[in-house]
């Protein structure tokens, strides 16, 4: 094996040509190394076995895959039963071997063994909570329409007082095998069984209530625990809880993604909650002690005399619970001074006399925009 060229090189493809590309390269480089166009010529003919061996591996998705993975010991016929020499075997029993320690290993003996053990479907269930159950957690219960064992037959399949059979057929293997001989040797084809479509097993006497799947759609309720601090879009896994294996194989995971609902005070990011709080002028030139609301109720806050709109303060531990580990995040609260409207003619006259008697100094932020206009005008 250690001389043999690489059979994408004797074609002269590219490891990902598709199957025309191989095709092509295949008629071609046979058309020009055949025998009946080069009698006696023993080099001609050694280079056309060797475009044939190319071909019938490459040609072949499975045969592909495995000599992808493991090159010429991949598709060794030494590694197979039924392989004559210069042949290409099945590669029964070292298909079988990697069958069973990878639970059904593609590409080895025509496939995964189907007959083996089956991990069954997962489910996937979407639920609406609110804010607050998203951010400390709950307890859902959800109603499921679901393929579920039969409980007549308890997933055997067969009638009550009978039991499937080993198929006649493959001997419980699930798969048949053929041989055919080639002018390169026995080749030894591996397909599913006809006649108990690779389950190994048949059933005469199937049971009314699942028509011999061992599986029928029940509806399911099921109360599941949302895990707090989990966010919008986010999904949980409930092992188990899909739908049952085949052979004997673990039943698949319920996964459930939940959907938050916007809440009306509070907005969310990552582990942060943060509220648009307004205040009145009042309120942000004099100071004023704030009631804000929290996840955990009201909390009262001061401000101090002077605060403009955008200010943020930090409530510490106010926020989302972590999923991982202890603790929360913070509440911010974003102020945002609100301009009074409908004004009464005193309240107007109060304000001007107010504005009158009112100095530069008294804000900073346009004393420090007419100064810059100063300086842009001259």
């Amino acid at each position: 094996m250690a001389d043999k060229r690489d059979y994408y090189e004797v074609l002269g493809i590219s490891k990902g040509a598709s199957d025309d590309e191989i095709k092509k390269a295949y008629r071609k480089e046979a058309k020009k190394y055949h025998p009946d166009l080069h009698p006696g010529d023993k080099e001609c003919e050694t280079k056309f076995k060797e475009v044939n061996e190319a071909y019938e591996v490459l040609s072949d998705k499975q045969k592909r895959s495995q000599y992808d993975q493991f090159g010429h010991a991949g598709v060794d016929p030494n590694f197979g039963a039924g392989g004559g020499a210069g042949g290409f075997g099945g590669f029964g029993d070292f298909g079988d071997i990697f069958s069973d320690i990878f639970g059904g290993f593609g590409g080895f003996g025509g496939g995964s063994r189907r007959n083996g053990p089956k991990r069954g479907r997962d489910i996937h269930y979407t639920i609406d909570i609110t804010f607050e159950e998203a951010a400390f957690g709950c307890a859902k219960t959800i109603n499921l329409t679901k393929q579920d064992t039969c409980d007549h037959c308890h997933g055997s399949g067969a009638k009550a007082g009978t039991h499937a059979e080993t198929c006649s057929q493959c001997n419980g293997t699930g798969q048949v095998r053929t041989q055919q001989r080639t002018p390169l040797g026995y080749m030894t084809n591996i397909t599913t069984c006809p006649k108990c479509g690779g389950k190994g097993k048949t059933i005469k006497e199937p049971c009314p209530d699942c028509r011999g799947t061992g599986k029928v759609r029940k509806n399911k309720t099921l109360e599941i625990k949302i895990i707090a601090g989990i966010d919008n879009g986010q999904t949980m896994q409930v092992s188990g809880q899909g739908e049952p294996g085949d052979n004997g194989g673990p039943s698949g995971d319920l996964l459930v993604t939940v959907r938050v609902k916007k809440h009306d005070i509070f907005r969310r990011e990552g582990a942060n909650v943060y509220v648009d709080m307004p205040i009145t002028f009042v309120q942000a030139a004099l100071g004023a002690t704030l009631k804000v609301p929290t996840l955990d109720g009201v909390v009262e806050y001061d401000i101090s005399e002077g605060t403009q709109t955008g200010s943020v303060f930090r409530l510490r531990g106010k926020g989302i619970p972590f999923v991982r580990g202890k603790g929360r995040g913070d509440e911010y609260v974003v102020v945002s001074v609100e301009v009074p409207k409908n004004l009464t003619s005193k309240q107007k006259e109060i304000l001007k006399e107010f504005d009158s008697n009112s100095e530069v100094r008294n804000y900073k932020q346009q004393k420090s925009f007419l100064d810059k206009m100063k300086g842009f005008f001259k």
